[in-house]
């Protein structure tokens, strides 16, 4: 509930058949805490083939776990004034006894009905000057009229844009005699543009009944923000200020994602902000808002709401910028410089599940020293401002997942190659040298099929045993592979070269794995960490290959050493790419990690072997000697050591960093 007391329902519409999604959708609602639904009975598709029946399935499932409002519209073409199904019916009372006959099959699965969707959907008629305006209001005072007598609460279709004379007009013709709730719709941020907040818009509302002796409540029927331009955080800010609204309950729109393949209320992709306005993607991926409520119901989304602090530009001095700060590199990191007593501003859109934790954890910290801008890498002007008066950037900011990348291609250029090259651009028009850092991989270099291995004692290694010793080098010829590989990899590039053209003092680390605490590890990235907080659940993981595949790991603290010793030396640095990791002294392979927590914890979770993964590498281990040779350092945190660390720090915060259950790999 809001801090006014307001009941928190959700908005939805299924289309005959999505059996699977409607049971999605309600795992989804369910596990955030919402008990209330809104959603569309079509009077066309009542009676197309089918329709029926799919009703009296639906409305049943949904009435076992919401208290489900049904929105009835849409008239069937046939039986319209004009052939569609925004238009009233040649014979009006037609839409009465639609409903009656809904509420004789399916009464006992709701107690309140909601008249019509936003009656601005008959087209753009101006109710004033054209009768089929007239039309539609005597068709919803006699289904008002009816509804009472049947017993139920009626709910006038929510208003979009709020019309305070359509009310009165209503209340003329007596049919707001029968209305017990006037439904309001408004989405600041992405269709109201004008807009003096939600007291304003439900007190002209309130006004308008006022003024025509009605005794209705007022509900938010329905509100949303479309996520479009990738600001999640943005929604999170839209849905505290929708909960926060003088009114008695609030729909939000909508759940989910609407399917690319659909056709919107405007058409098919005529305006893309339709098919973003969902608490989760369309495969069901919550967004930042979701994974909030879920978290800590509506007071952890206005806790994180208030940790945004906006444009850097209006602290005084200096500081160190850390995009994709609120990450687990990004956290350690911060956390070294703050007690360094450095300021620090996290740019962070906390896309990434998990790490809004980290955020808070170093705001309760650290306090004011440092600075949260909840922003997207792809943001042009929020990156721009950012930069203006940074003196240092490390640039974390990225889409973390080979796996990700296959799946969502273009969204992987934009965030790793696409906004590198445009943070470049804006540390290149800046009158001062300043530092950057950027954090590549070790999948630039393919998968390393050239490289003979063998398979001993259960761990690939190579045959050579001069790479078997060293490890590999700067030197290996780049084999991007994987859209993943292909944009961190042109990243890198880009960052390489900004230093030869422009004098950018810019290197590059690229990574092999590494660990540490606040680490959210999950199948696709953070296998260290994923693996142990399955143990701790007592949930299943699924090894992709035979669990043979060896990697150098590198606990955190270390490559923090690494990055600011470079960060130290930067002009002299600059231009120079190195390979990051725990190297031939600090490997292991899935098969010993297991082993590993079976020790730590008395338990070996339970796995499942799947096959390779596209980009998958069964053996990488970096050759350091570059890194030590430029900067004397060297790892000091072994394998055992890290990963008990990283165990004690998980089984601390394991009651709040244990993920849903997933698959897992390497």
């Amino acid at each position: 509930m809001s801090p006014r007391g307001a009941i928190l329902g959700a908005v939805e519409w299924f289309e005959r058949g999505e059996r699977a999604r409607v049971e999605r959708v309600v795992w989804q609602l369910r596990a955030l805490g919402i008990d209330h639904l809104r959603t569309g009975v079509s009077w066309a598709e009542w009676h197309a083939p089918g329709g029926a029946e799919w009703y009296a399935w639906l409305l049943p499932r949904l009435a076992r776990d919401f208290q489900v409002l049904p929105c009835a519209h849409y008239t069937p073409p046939s039986i319209a004034v004009v052939p569609s199904h925004t238009a009233p019916p040649r014979r009006l009372r037609d839409y009465a006894d639609f409903l009656d006959a809904l509420v004789t099959d399916h009464g006992t699965c709701f107690e309140e009905i909601e008249l019509w969707n936003e009656p601005n959907n008959l087209n753009d008629w101006d109710w004033r000057l054209d009768p089929q305006w007239l039309k539609f209001a005597e068709m919803i005072g006699d289904a008002a009229h009816w509804m009472k007598r049947r017993g139920k609460t009626t709910v006038l279709g929510g208003m979009s844009p709020t019309d305070p004379n359509w009310l009165r007009h209503l209340a003329s013709l007596g049919v707001l005699e029968w209305i017990d709730v006037v439904g309001v719709h408004a989405f600041p941020g992405s269709w109201t543009t004008a807009w003096d907040g939600w007291e304003t818009e439900l007190d002209s509302v309130h006004q308008a009944l006022a003024d025509a002796v009605a005794d209705c409540d007022v509900w938010v029927t329905e509100a949303g923000f479309s996520t479009w331009r990738n600001d999640e955080f943005a929604q999170l800010r839209a849905f505290v200020d929708a909960l926060a609204a003088p009114t008695p309950r609030m729909y939000w729109y909508a759940a989910e994602d609407l399917d690319p393949s659909r056709s919107a209320c405007d058409g098919f992709h005529v305006d893309p902000r339709h098919y973003h306005f969902g608490m989760a993607h369309t495969d069901g991926e919550p967004k930042l808002l979701a994974r909030a409520l879920a978290e800590g119901d509506a007071a952890q989304a206005r806790l994180l709401v208030g940790v945004d602090q906006g444009s850097p530009r209006r602290r005084r001095g200096r500081y160190t910028l850390i995009t994709g700060g609120a990450g687990f590199i990004g956290t350690n990191l911060a956390d070294r410089l703050l007690e360094d007593g450095r300021k620090v501003v996290i740019y962070d859109s906390l896309a990434r599940p998990g790490v809004e934790r980290n955020l808070l954890w170093l705001k309760a910290k650290h306090g004011d020293r440092v600075h949260a801008r909840v922003a997207d890498v792809r943001d042009a002007v929020a990156l721009r401002e950012a930069v203006e008066c940074a003196d240092a950037v490390f640039h974390f900011g990225a889409q973390v997942a080979v796996t990700t990348s296959l799946d969502r291609p273009l969204q992987d250029f934009a965030v790793n190659l696409e906004a590198t090259v445009k943070l470049l651009d804006e540390l290149r028009r800046v009158d001062r040298p300043i530092p950057l850092l950027f954090t590549s991989t070790n999948k630039v270099y393919g998968t390393l099929d050239d490289v003979e291995l063998a398979n001993r004692a259960d761990r690939w290694e190579p045959v050579d045993p001069l790479l078997r010793a060293v490890g590999i080098g700067e030197r290996r010829p780049l084999d991007f592979c994987t859209p993943y590989g292909c944009s961190k990899g042109g990243a890198d590039a880009y960052v390489l070269d900004f230093a030869k053209s422009y004098g950018l003092p810019a290197a590059v680390f690229r990574m092999s794995c590494i660990y540490g605490p606040h680490q959210h590890g999950n199948e696709d990235q953070g296998w260290v960490a994923h693996f142990l907080l399955r143990a701790l659940a007592g949930e299943p993981l699924t090894i992709y290959g035979d669990g043979a595949q060896v990697r150098d790991i590198l606990y955190a603290t270390d490559l923090v050493d690494a990055m600011l010793r470079v960060h130290a030396d930067a002009e002299r640095l600059a231009g120079s790419a190195f390979n990051v990791g725990g190297g031939p002294a600090s490997t292991i392979s899935l098969l010993e990690l297991l082993d590993l927590i079976e020790e730590l914890h008395g338990a070996r979770p339970e796995v499942e072997f799947g096959a390779e993964r596209t980009g998958d590498q069964r053996w990488y281990v970096s050759d350091t000697s570059k890194l030590r040779k430029a900067t004397g350092w060297r790892p000091r945190v072994g394998v055992e050591e890290g990963v008990t660390r990283l165990y004690d720090w998980l089984t601390e915060h394991a009651a709040v960093d244990t993920p849903a259950p997933q698959r897992a790999g390497a």
